[in-house]
């Protein structure tokens, strides 16, 4: 029996201070599906993400954003959050005065959790930084890093990852794959799977390390073509370029 439907992007058209970006855009998560949204840069990608986690600037002026059956198209960010829904940012802002280690405390403290924070640490291999501000002098990996660890102590029943691979070196991106697979419970069967993902990507490098299900292409503003083999598309995007992909049918 197919999982139900955990995320739902109906028609959705969002603006940003007064500009339109997104145009009727349709796409869902089922519950343990993995999805991504390829794109080049400037297509709306972020935007999709930031107007689903409810950020105040991203205006939806049509459509709708259904999690869990629920209608959360105008439902303020930290009610999205406490709902289950988690994002890990393309370039994740330095809080000063924050530590790490207070963040990843609320964190388990807002799920109940009694986890050990430093065990929790050494997975995300970020037990150094507990005690710093929270991204502060971190580079593009320690960053990723520190939102998945925060994210691993949200344990989210939906996961935003946008351009999980940007900025991160290749000593660093088969931890940051493993860390996405625990948090989207890969190593579960998955008709035991409770948490959705929605991956954007420009390159497609995580592909390598996290399977996706559906693969969907986003050019301005608008889904122009998807399918269900991801790689397939990503191969024809690296071969042919991203306008080819306006000639496919959307299935």
């Amino acid at each position: 029996m197919d999982a139900p439907r955990l995320l739902e992007i109906k028609d959705l058209a969002v603006s940003v201070d007064g500009k339109d970006i997104l145009h009727g855009i349709n796409l869902d998560v089922k519950g343990g599906e993995t999805n991504v949204v390829f794109g080049p840069n400037g297509s709306g990608k972020t935007t999709l993400m930031m107007a689903i986690m409810g950020f105040p600037r991203y205006k939806v002026t049509r459509g709708k954003i259904i999690f869990k059956g629920k209608d959360i198209t105008h439902a303020p960010l930290d009610e999205r959050a406490r709902l289950g829904i988690g994002m890990s940012f393309q370039r994740p802002p330095v809080v000063k005065g924050v530590k790490t280690r207070d963040m990843v405390k609320a964190c388990l403290k807002a799920r109940g959790r009694t986890d050990d924070i430093d065990v929790l640490a050494q997975k995300a291999n970020m037990a150094e930084f507990l005690n710093r501000d929270i991204n502060a002098g971190f580079s593009g990996g320690e960053m990723k890093r520190s939102e998945l660890l925060q994210l691993l102590a949200q344990t989210p029943e939906m996961v935003l990852l946008d351009e999980p691979e940007s900025g991160v070196d290749l000593e660093n991106i088969a931890l940051i794959g493993t860390l996405i697979n625990e948090l989207l419970q890969k190593g579960c069967p998955i008709h035991q799977r409770r948490c959705g993902g929605l991956i954007i990507t420009h390159t497609g490098h995580i592909l390598d390390y996290v399977n996706a299900a559906t693969g969907y292409v986003l050019a301005g503003g608008r889904i122009i073509s998807c399918g269900s083999s991801p790689l397939d598309i990503l191969d024809n995007i690296k071969r042919k370029g991203y306008q080819e992909c306006a000639t496919c049918p959307i299935k």
